[in-house]
C-alpha cells in the first residue's frame, strides 16, 4: 500500500504533537524561539515548529485543511503532465518544507532576542498548500466556518486582507504573520515553478477559470 507524502507529514505531525501534549520538554525543544536561533543557532526550528501544535483543536483544525487540500494538490494538480507530472513528489516537499521556513522569517527578524515570543502549528505551510490549489484552480469551493463554498480566489483575497489586517493589529494567540507569509509564498513558488517548469500560462490559467 503506498501512502502519499500528505498522509506521511499528517501522520508524523500527528504523532509529534501528541506527544508535545504530554511533554513540554518536546514543545520546548522543537518549538520556534528566537533567541535559541540567533543565540544557539538552532536552525532546525524554522521546520520543527510545524509539527507542535498548541491544543487539539489546533491540531485538528491544521491537518484537516492540509489533507484536504494536500492530496488535491499532490495527487491531482502538481501531478498534471502540463504541471510538474513525476517530478511532483520533490516540488510538493519543497512547497511545503519552504514554507514552514519563509513563514517564520519575518517572525525571527522581529523576535530574536525576545524571550518572550514563542510559536508553534504548521498553519504557514498549511495556507502554502490552500494558495497553491487557489493559483492553479482559482474556482476551487472552499468553506470556512460561516461562510457557504466560495471560489478559492475570493476566499484567498479575503484570507490575505484579514490575516494583514490581523497581523498589523498585533496581540492574540493566532499567529496571522504565519498565515499571510505561508500564503504568500505559496502563490510566488507555484507561479514560479509552474512557469519554469510545467507547460501551462499560470496567469492565463488563472484569469480562463475565473472567467470560464
Amino acid at each position: 500500500m503506498t501512502f502519499s507524502i500528505t498522509i506521511i507529514i499528517t501522520a508524523i505531525t500527528v504523532i509529534v504533537s501528541l506527544m508535545g501534549f504530554n511533554s513540554p520538554k518536546v514543545i520546548d525543544n522543537l518549538i520556534f524561539y528566537g533567541p535559541a536561533i540567533s543565540r544557539h543557532r538552532q536552525y532546525y526550528r524554522f521546520i520543527t515548529c510545524g509539527f507542535i501544535h498548541a491544543d487539539f483543536m489546533h491540531l485538528a483544525f491544521n491537518m484537516l485543511a492540509f489533507y484536504s487540500f494536500g492530496q488535491v494538490l499532490e495527487l491531482g494538480l502538481f501531478s498534471a503532465p502540463d504541471i510538474f507530472g513525476s517530478e511532483a513528489p520533490f516540488y510538493y516537499i519543497m512547497l511545503y518544507v519552504g514554507a514552514l521556513i519563509v513563514s517564520s522569517v519575518p517572525d525571527y527578524f522581529r523576535h530574536k532576542d525576545d524571550y518572550h515570543f514563542r510559536s508553534l502549528g504548521a498553519s504557514g505551510a498549511v495556507s502554502a498548500v490552500i494558495f497553491a490549489c487557489i493559483v492553479l484552480y482559482p474556482t476551487l469551493p472552499i468553506s470556512f466556518f460561516f461562510l457557504p463554498g466560495i471560489p478559492g480566489w475570493i476566499f484567498g483575497l479575503l484570507y490575505l486582507g484579514i490575516s494583514a489586517y490581523l497581523d498589523k493589529q498585533g496581540g492574540g494567540r493566532i499567529n496571522h504573520g504565519a498565515h499571510l507569509w505561508g500564503a504568500i509564498f505559496g502563490i510566488v513558488y507555484t507561479v514560479l515553478f509552474v512557469s519554469l517548469k510545467g507547460n501551462i500560462n499560470v496567469w492565463q490559467n488563472f484569469i480562463s477559470n475565473i472567467g470560464g
